[in-house]
Order: C-alpha cells, then structure tokens, then sequence
C-alpha cells in the first residue's frame, strides 16, 4: 500500500488537552482469518497493483474487483481498491473498502491504516483514532501512522494526545519535513513556542523550498519572540518567493521595528502596489511619513502631506480605526 502517499498534515488553531482514546476493537483476538487466495488469484492482484503503481486507476479497479467476483474474501484486493480511492480522493469510497479489508483481516496493517486515512478525511475524527490505534497496535514503529494520529488530535483541539505521537514521528523519521511541522504546531498549541520554532526551522531545513505559509509560521513565533532581525531576513526571503501585499506589509513592519524606516517605507509602498485596499499598508507609509515629519523638526511639510492623505485612504476603507482618528487629531492631519 502506498501509505506515504497519504501523509496527513495541517496547523490548527485553537487547543484542549485530554487523553487519548483506546481502540475499541482488539486487533490481537481476531475473529476471522486472513482470507486465502489462490496462486492465479494473488498473480492477478499483483498485475492489478502492477496498473496501479502505473496509474492505470480504471484497469486497476477492474481486475481489483474481477478477483473479488471469484473470491469475494480477498483481503487484498479490497485495500487495493481503497488505496485507488484514496489516490483520488474518493473518500466515501475508499472507506467501506477498507472497513470491509478490516473486517476480513482485522490484523492488517495496511487495512487498518487506510481505514484510519478514510475516516479522518471524512472528519470522523474519533473513529480515525480508533482505526489508527489499531494500526500502530500492529506496527508501532511505523512514522506515517503516528503521524496521522497527531494530526488527528490536532483537528480535535487535543495537542496534549497529539504530543505523544508526533515526537515518535520525529524520532523515526527527523529528516521528513511534515513530521516536523506536526510536532511544531503541537508545541504551538501548547504553549511551547521555542520549541515550535525549533521544530519550523528544522522542517524548512529538510525542504529544496520551503512553503510561504511554513515561513509565515516561522516569521509569527520569532515576532513573539521579538527577534525582529530575523523577522526580516524570514520576511525578506519569503517576498522573493511570495512576493504578496501581505509579505512586504510584514516586512515593512519588521522593518520599522529595527529603526530601519527608509526599507520600511519602501515595503510598504511595494505592499500598496501589490493591493491599493490594503489600509494596513497604507497606515504604514502614514507613519513612516509622519515619522519623517517629526524627526525632521516639523519642516518637511511633503511627508506631513503624504501622512495625511494615506491615513484618509486609510479611513475610508476602514473607517473603525480609533487609533488612527487620535493620531490625525492629535497632528492635526
């Protein structure tokens, strides 16, 4: 089964620690034996596994479901469907054939694995633990399986049962970078910051590019961290391969926190160009402006004119800005 294909991974917002759920069904009492298929029969699998590892997904059913019509029992050929669906992204499909592989062969890890992958897609979160239990009762070593439950538990707000899960994921396989992004919200969500961002950074090591929304994360946890320079050599990185009204807005902001205000203004303007709405933008040209007003004894009355217009702009695209009001009432802009 191509389970790595079906690594699961997301970053979650909100977080309640509790404990973990045991599997309801007991994988080690067996009720039904693993099917036997004949050597004609597992030949034939194999050529259906064969068009599938090809992609061939339509010759593949076919000869998936020709075994079944001879052998209705053949464990095998039901995760080979499943597998097929989930490829596709067929989930309502993909889970009665796992849980039908399941319950044929409750001892089958790639059964159990795929019923688990099924049942999260399809947000029946609890059931996906259960199944994921079973799996890793199976294989506990097995990094895609652990993986998975942490997500799960993430999508359930419970980071303290995902904790457990994601570390081992790390420890079997430190150099996948999902791994390390699980862990790393798990740690968020905790609480854990710096080791959040540890987790982050290790991910965007182990990827040829890292994703802007990884860099964002990173960019997030060393703003709270206040370690503005390397807020702005993230930021400066991520507009060369994000280059958006909000990467530049970022970097704008950085920017400004290291006193480096002629960078800023320019970021800032790039931002605007990027999106003339974006008053966020535009509230940091203002201050730049206004900056440059104040350092400059009062006298340069073109950055006192650019301040008053763009925080007007600003104004009229969100008018529920109090501190903005107090800042042109107090200047008089």
């Amino acid at each position: 089964m191509l389970r790595f294909r079906f690594i699961l991974l997301s970053c979650f917002a909100s977080a309640i620690g509790c404990h973990a759920i045991s599997p309801t069904l007991q994988v080690n009492q067996a009720t039904v034996e693993p099917a036997l298929v004949t050597d004609v029969q597992q030949v034939t699998i194999n050529a259906a596994e064969i068009a599938k590892g090809e992609g061939d997904y339509d010759a593949a059913l076919k000869i998936f479901r020709e075994v079944l019509n001879q052998n209705p029992v053949a464990t095998d050929a039901f995760v080979g469907i499943g597998d097929i669906y989930l490829i596709q992204k067929n989930w309502e499909r993909a889970e009665p054939a796992f849980a039908r592989a399941v319950k044929l062969e409750p001892r089958n890890f790639d059964a159990q694995y795929g019923h688990a992958v099924s049942l999260q897609m399809l947000k029946k979160f609890i059931d996906a633990v259960r199944a994921y239990h079973r799996a890793l009762t199976l294989n506990p070593e097995d990094m895609g399986a652990n993986m998975n439950i942490a997500t799960t538990y993430l999508q359930m707000g419970r980071p303290q049962s995902a904790l457990v899960f994601a570390e081992r994921a790390v420890k079997l396989d430190g150099e996948l970078a999902p791994a390390q992004i699980t862990l790393a919200a798990t740690y968020q969500l905790l609480g854990r910051p710096q080791d959040a961002l540890e987790s982050y950074i290790a991910a965007s090591e182990e990827m040829d590019e890292p994703s802007p929304q990884l860099m964002r994360n990173i960019i997030y946890l060393l703003t709270k961290e206040k370690r503005y320079q390397e807020v702005v050599n993230t930021t400066t990185q991520l507009v060369q391969i994000d280059p958006t009204t909000e990467s530049y807005e970022q970097l704008g902001w950085a920017e400004f926190r290291l006193g480096d205000y002629a960078a800023s203004l320019e970021s800032y303007k790039i931002a605007v160009d990027y999106d003339h709405t974006n008053w966020r933008a535009l509230n940091g040209i203002g201050v730049n402006e206004l900056n440059r007003w104040l350092l400059g004894d009062k006298t340069n009355t073109e950055s006192y004119q650019t301040a008053r217009i763009v925080f007007r702009r600003s104004l009229a695209l969100n008018p529920d800005q109090p501190k903005v009001i107090t800042l042109i009432l107090r200047y008089g802009l």
